[in-house]
């Protein structure tokens, strides 16, 4: 059987080819591919940032939903027909980060989609383990948004934002959103930093405080909805030297910052603010399988996410969808829609 499946060959170029579709091996399962988004690592890939590490002729995306499609040898659990998402992390399982049950960010950890080819093709094979089922009642478009909902969770997760907290997120984007949500789930009050009119308005239509800091200080703006007291926890998601400077600026004593951005050179970062006022700084990568089954539970519940979803376009489409994506200022979320009969 031949399908279609979208390439990414350098020079900001993606071309459509059909192939024969990749049966699963064993302990593998094939997935009719209903929707993909286009996620901030795919745009760095478009921009050429990646191109060492998937060269010129990969089939990219994850952020996924399907139909199982067929199960590979040794593989129970699943079901033909059944919809599910996929965590595309596969670990080697005998690292020391495996080892201490981090497997996560296991040492050789191959990211699906990056490392190996990914969802924008129409039928896909990927380890069993690394399938989450969705309620049946889930639609698929919104299913799509599972995984950068699980990044969410994992950083507020890692960052132990408590009820009543005061947090700030720097950076309105679709992750940057996805972490007011899922701070906002967890009981604290949420005010995002953007400087893109248009996600603050969205920022602000969703029920969040916003700030932008071209127009006022923004420390000092936190600083005056904290009563004095500055964010207790803090997420730096713009990728930004000014949202690290704004990071350390605004955080209370004791903050915690959570760096949840992938930086493209290193940062200045302000030590001092550390040691004065005894800040703590949180990593967080990626996610577990229990950020996944709670990024389900809050999405199949209605929490209002799917409203970051700005386009839906076709597989034949994605050149523009990409070039949409770093040219539109309100653009938010893609989805690619790779089966239409999925």
């Amino acid at each position: 059987m031949t399908i279609n499946a979208a390439y990414y060959c350098g020079n900001k170029t993606f071309a459509v080819e059909q192939i024969d579709a990749p049966a699963p091996g064993r302990g593998e399962v094939q997935i009719d591919i209903a929707y993909c988004g286009i996620c901030g690592t795919d745009l760095h890939v478009y921009l050429g940032h990646m191109d060492a590490r998937i060269g010129n002729h990969r089939v990219i995306g994850h952020e996924m939903s399907g139909r199982v499609a067929a199960l590979g040898d040794g593989v129970s659990g699943f079901e033909v027909g059944q919809k599910v998402v996929v965590r595309p992390l596969d670990h080697c399982g005998d690292c020391p980060a495996c080892n201490a049950g981090h497997q996560h960010i296991c040492h050789k950890l191959k990211f699906l989609g990056l490392d190996t080819d990914g969802a924008f093709q129409q039928k896909w094979s990927v380890p069993a383990h690394t399938l989450h089922a969705l309620p049946d009642d889930m639609s698929l478009d919104h299913a799509a948004l599972v995984e950068p909902m699980a990044v969410a969770t994992h950083d507020v997760r890692r960052a132990q934002v408590q009820p009543g907290e005061d947090v700030l997120v720097i950076g309105g984007g679709p992750i940057g959103m996805l972490v007011a949500v899922a701070a906002r789930q967890a009981g604290a009050k949420v005010m995002i930093s953007e400087v893109n009119e248009h996600r603050l308005a969205l920022a602000t239509e969703m029920g969040f405080d916003v700030v932008n800091p071209k127009t006022v200080d923004a420390a000092e703006a936190v600083t005056a909805a904290t009563d004095g007291k500055g964010a207790d926890v803090v997420f730096e998601v713009s990728g930004t030297q000014p949202g690290v400077d704004l990071m350390t600026a605004a955080a209370a004593t004791r903050g915690r910052i959570c760096m949840v951005a992938i930086h493209a050179s290193k940062p200045q970062i302000d030590l001092f603010q550390f040691f004065w006022r005894e800040l703590e700084m949180i990593g967080a990568r990626v996610y577990e399988p229990s950020d996944y089954d709670q990024a389900i539970e809050w999405l199949s519940g209605g929490i209002g996410a799917e409203r970051l979803i700005t386009n839906v376009t076709s597989l034949g489409d994605i050149q523009s969808a990409f070039e949409d994506l770093t040219q539109v200022p309100t653009s938010m979320k893609t989805l690619i829609r790779v089966n239409e009969d999925v």
